[in-house]
């Protein structure tokens, strides 16, 4: 069968739900369901922008509604929703600054063995199961190195790129040190997988929000119950180098044939 468009999947998914749901939600449901095999590498994004579009384009006849922060609802299912039956209209999108912040994508708590170290290392992460894995060796902004939970070296990557710096820290002193890692990248992830230049021009709240939220991140403060305001960037789960796991499955087959 082949892929739906991404409108009638989204219409799909809202109409079996039933119910207001986050568009990052909505992407994962139309993965998993199998209303789209070839997601790409930002499914939420795209996601976020099919009913964003509908939304101006269409206006009070779009089938979507906003109901809070990136949840959306179908207008049909309004009455029948108990969470937002009695809700004001709200026809309006996300406001502009949505994923606008000066952190555009995170890693947290990646796995060092997961990663093949050259002196150009490939560090996949995935937006969800099933989308595209994306390279973010490229990646511009923070990094911190762990020892299993604890945070050991704080870091930057903006003369030489994430993956340089972090190949560099599996020789240098910190090198038996680290066995997991956490990013947080400066750089967008484009629709097809690639890493645009990091934005400019952010305001000093903006700013601000970001430091904030990436010290309750890192830090996992026990007073803090939220993240902070600053991140609206989109975190990505780490895949494992595809040499990495050619190499265990040779060495399990190995194994295999010396039992024999």
């Amino acid at each position: 069968m082949a892929d739906m468009q991404w409108r009638d999947a989204v219409l799909e998914v809202l109409r079996r739900e039933g119910a207001a749901m986050h568009y990052t939600d909505i992407a994962e449901r139309i993965a998993s369901t199998g209303l789209r095999k070839a997601v790409g590498a930002t499914p939420a994004a795209t996601v976020s922008a099919t009913i964003t579009t509908s939304l101006n384009n269409e206006g009070e006849r779009s089938p979507f509604q906003r109901v809070a922060r990136g949840e959306y609802i179908l207008r049909s299912s309004l009455a029948t929703s108990p969470r937002v039956a009695s809700a004001p209209p709200e026809l309006e999108p996300d406001p502009p600054d949505e994923g606008a912040g000066p952190i555009q994508a995170l890693g947290m708590f990646w796995d060092r063995a997961q990663v093949r170290w050259t002196s150009t290392p490939m560090i996949l992460g995935r937006q969800q199961i099933g989308a595209d894995a994306v390279d973010m060796a490229g990646q511009r902004g923070i990094y911190l190195l762990h020892d299993v939970r604890e945070v050991v070296y704080v870091g930057r990557c903006t003369d030489r790129p994430l993956g340089k710096r972090l190949y560099e820290h599996t020789f240098d002193r910190l090198k038996t040190r680290w066995n997991r890692f956490s990013w947080f990248g400066l750089s967008p992830v484009t629709p097809v997988g690639t890493l645009g230049e990091p934005s400019t021009g952010h305001s000093f709240e903006q700013v601000v929000g970001a430091m904030e939220a990436l010290l309750i991140e890192a830090l996992e403060p026990g007073q803090n119950r939220r993240r902070g305001d600053g991140f609206s960037a989109i975190e990505f789960i780490q895949a494992e180098d595809p040499e990495i796991e050619k190499a265990n499955l040779r060495a399990a087959i190995d194994e295999l044939n010396r039992r024999l």
